[in-house]
């Protein structure tokens, strides 16, 4: 992975994805077909790498050796905050990283610990995000949906949209 990176950029992805952990990861499989899962965020590290346990005998780990262009997609639908993290995904296999991140909610899904030989890494190293991302609170977004519904017009909603180069 590249060691340029701006750390503006880096900063403002981390804002955006905040407290989201939970999100879906797409790859492609050896057909060429999307595929996608559920995964959490371990960490969105200083150069705006996200890091993902998972295992070396996974669809994803095979996925990412044939075709590490992968995306990412966060959703916060509570203050409706969107964020599609399209870059390239790196398989880490380093014993000292995944002691570094390890956390009782990653011991639940892999019970031998990790030191078990098959708990890997993955860091993704963003190209670019796009999010977006409502201003507006709850009950305005969905008094403004009912309104757009009624009048057959589109929602009037204060929402942001852009995108973060990496």
């Amino acid at each position: 992975m590249s060691s340029t990176y701006n750390r503006d950029h880096a900063d403002a992805l981390s804002s955006k994805i905040g407290s989201m952990r939970f999100a879906m990861f797409t790859t492609r499989d050896a057909s060429g077909h999307l595929v996608s899962q559920p995964m959490t965020n371990q960490q969105i590290d200083q150069e705006g790498g996200l890091w993902f346990y998972t295992r070396s005998t996974t669809e994803l780990w095979e996925n990412i050796a044939h075709e590490p262009e992968v995306n990412v997609s966060f959703a916060n639908s509570d203050d409706s905050t969107y964020v599609s993290v399209s870059g390239q995904a790196e398989r880490v296999v380093d014993r000292k990283q995944i002691k570094a991140l390890w956390n009782p909610m990653v011991q639940a899904w892999f019970p031998a610990g990790p030191e078990d030989e098959h708990v890997v890494l993955v860091r993704v190293m963003p190209h670019a995000a796009e999010y977006w991302d409502s201003n507006d609170s709850k009950m305005v977004r969905l008094f403004a949906m009912a309104k757009a519904a009624v009048t057959g017009s589109t929602p009037d909603v204060d929402a942001e949209h852009g995108t973060i180069r990496m």
